[in-house]
């Protein structure tokens, strides 16, 4: 019986100076990410925050501060991806909203404003950083698809704007937000009559 304790004594020991290594190594990650994203080296904070995602991926600043991370890198689609996970995460928090409706805008300008002839609209493939293989080629959207998936995003945007005015109440940007949804409105009525 006195090996059972010492036993069972010894591994909740070691589960939680694991667990309590792990917080400081993800702190640390997170701290040295703000550190790059303060000072404009975007790509290294989104591997910072990657980094501490691997190790704990249930904590919301993490997921936060890499959608805002991709948002300045201009990465739209992977920025809505990070900011919907930190949502599910913490569904209370308005500046998420907020963020996830500016990449969602950014990204429907971006297919918007690009035509079929551009870089980011042709097939290509892409070397994988992590194994020096080269990706599978990304599919192409048509001018139709661009055009259907820009629709979707400004819809998404107006109702995560809409969700940031929910969730502060008054607002001191609300007059400006309101505005931008108007003028996110009349965008998605001209490209559905397009």
């Amino acid at each position: 019986m006195r090996k059972a304790i010492l036993v069972v004594t010894v591994l909740f020991i070691a589960v939680i100076s694991t667990a309590c290594i792990n917080n400081f190594a993800v702190q640390e990650l997170n701290n040295k990410a703000k550190v790059y994203l303060d000072s404009g080296d975007y790509d290294a904070a989104i591997n910072r925050l990657q980094a501490s995602i691997d190790l704990d991926s249930t904590i919301f600043e993490t997921h936060y501060n890499l959608g805002i991370a991709y948002i300045k890198n201009k990465q739209y689609k992977k920025a809505i991806e990070a900011l919907s996970k930190a949502i599910d995460l913490n569904s209370e928090c308005a500046d998420a909203y907020y963020s996830l409706a500016i990449a969602q805008e950014a990204y429907a300008e971006e297919l918007c404003n690009s035509s079929d002839d551009t870089e980011e609209n042709k097939t290509v493939n892409r070397l994988d950083d992590e194994e020096n293989i080269v990706a599978p080629k990304e599919p192409v959207m048509s001018k139709e698809e661009r055009r259907r998936t820009a629709i979707e995003l400004y819809t998404n945007a107006v109702a995560s704007y809409n969700k940031y005015l929910e969730k502060t109440g008054n607002a001191k940007d609300k007059e400006d937000i309101q505005n931008q949804i108007k003028s996110l409105e009349e965008e998605i009525t001209k490209l559905g009559n397009e």
